[in-house]
């Protein structure tokens, strides 16, 4: 089997229970059938393990892990990249969906480009009731990673990666909050990011409600540590996170927090492709 190009996907877990089950649908679903999934629960104290122990004894490529602790996410991929048993890796979040497509497009890539490591996506935005609502994306194939910038179009949850680069280039366990920032930083760095974005949009990210104020400024401080690190000093760096926390205070207290997740998608999604991606929802939650 290993000689085959099979691939090893993960889910790291953590109370996830009211949309693990549609995460591991849309995975049954995929049309490229050569796949392990990888069901690590982080300490969950809400019905996510029973949902996950289910999956398992149904379909004998799943498979659970769980130690009853809380390690946070960093720690459980880099547990993702031992267990795993393939030469390639896909991760994706447990509130989360992906295309049908997703990995036979991906696959097809990296087979196609040697020269690639890895292999991002676009996503479409869904709220908590796995209604479309935006989307955002690239709008040709993205590879200009060759320098350190305050953020790069990269879908963490999305990225297919061969399992050698994970293996040399692992995560950061002291960054839980910008864990995948600090990685794009470091391989950067190391001159080996070799990773393309694709347009197409593969990837159904439950963005709406899923914000705190918490989380963001987190975030927020966790990001600028590391691009202060990479990158060196700056004043008018630090002046920058000191205005974006002031506003996402106010929008806080206005109710208005959700407006940031908004600003990330494109302004424009057509009612075409809108209804196209709606019909592909509905039928990985109908399974």
């Amino acid at each position: 089997m290993k000689n085959q190009q099979y691939i090893s996907i993960g889910i790291p877990i953590y109370n996830a229970e009211a949309y693990l089950e549609d995460a591991i649908k849309s995975v049954l679903a995929q049309t490229y059938e050569l796949w392990e999934l990888i069901l690590i629960d982080d300490g969950s104290t809400d019905g996510s393990l029973t949902i996950a122990r289910r999956f398992e004894k149904a379909d004998n490529r799943i498979k659970v892990i769980s130690d009853g602790k809380n390690k946070k996410l960093p720690t459980r991929l880099n547990q993702l990249i031992d267990e795993s048993q393939y030469d390639y890796i896909a991760r994706m979040d447990a509130d989360d969906l992906i295309h049908p497509d997703r990995l036979t497009i991906q696959m097809a890539f990296l087979e196609n480009n040697t020269d690639c490591d890895l292999v991002s996506t676009g996503v479409v935005s869904i709220d908590n009731n796995n209604k479309v609502y935006g989307c955002r994306h690239v709008d040709g194939i993205y590879t200009e990673f060759d320098a350190i910038a305050p953020a790069y179009p990269i879908v963490h949850a999305s990225v297919l990666a061969r399992k050698s680069w994970y293996e040399r280039n692992r995560y950061d366990e002291n960054y839980p909050r910008s864990e995948d920032y600090d990685l794009w930083c470091r391989a950067i760095t190391n001159r080996d990011l070799r990773l393309a974005v694709l347009p197409d949009l593969l990837y159904y990210y439950r963005e709406e409600g899923n914000l705190s104020l918490a989380k963001i400024i987190r975030s927020y401080k966790d990001s600028f540590k590391t691009y202060r690190e990479y990158k060196g000093r700056s004043g008018l760096g630090s002046l920058k996170l000191t205005a974006k926390i002031i506003t996402v205070r106010l929008l806080d207290s206005m109710g208005l927090l959700q407006r940031i997740a908004n600003k990330r998608n494109k302004l424009m999604m057509s009612n075409a492709l809108k209804t196209r991606h709606q019909a592909v929802v509905d039928s990985i939650c109908a399974e």
